[in-house]
């Protein structure tokens, strides 16, 4: 079975990729290869971040990866808080803090479409590829449902009447932003 490293430590990305993988390939975390540093994610896009910590593994290990990054997009914010979905209430924040702070700026708006959109980059045979998946939905006006991680609990995609958080992970790995680009990766990486 082939490897590759995931370029990532949080463990609720790394279990959702390889649930989606459905063991097609074996995916090791950074720890799983002793890089256990943070990875800056200096880039202004999406697509720009996750080359950044794709490029980075890649250089200093030697192994095949990808990397992603996702972010948050909401109408009423022109797209924000897209890149900086991650640290939107600060640095060092929670992910609760995260909705807190949407769910604050968005009180009483009207316009509460939203979308999620992860770009993933693939570094292998010195070839770089990047892969997208988006989910169009809206924003919730209270957190609802205990799954899933970051801003599920307030988001609802389109077509289904409950947030990521309600939907419970088996459905939300089939349909999410991140399931929808890992499908195009695993498509790609199964032709190689």
């Amino acid at each position: 079975m082939k490897k590759i490293v995931f370029a990532t430590n949080n463990k609720h990305k790394l279990e959702e990729i390889r649930r989606i993988a459905d063991n097609q390939l074996q995916i090791l975390s950074l720890s799983d290869i002793n890089c256990n540093g943070e990875i800056d994610e200096t880039g202004a896009t999406l697509e720009e971040n996750a080359l950044v910590k794709a490029r980075y593994v890649k250089e200093r290990f030697g192994y095949d990866c990808f990397a992603d990054d996702t972010g948050l997009e909401v109408e009423a914010l022109e797209g924000g808080p897209g890149v900086y979905s991650a640290r939107y209430a600060g640095e060092s924040c929670h992910p609760e803090d995260n909705m807190q702070k949407l769910l604050s700026v968005l009180q009483g708006a009207r316009n509460r479409n939203a979308r999620f959109r992860t770009v993933i980059a693939l570094l292998i045979n010195s070839e770089e590829h990047l892969f997208e998946g988006i989910v169009r939905g809206r924003i919730t006006e209270e957190r609802r449902g205990g799954s899933g991680f970051g801003y599920d609990p307030i988001f609802i995609p389109e077509g289904h009447d409950l947030t990521f958080a309600e939907l419970g992970n088996d459905i939300k790995n089939r349909i999410s932003h991140r399931a929808l680009a890992t499908v195009k990766l695993m498509e790609f990486l199964m032709k190689k």
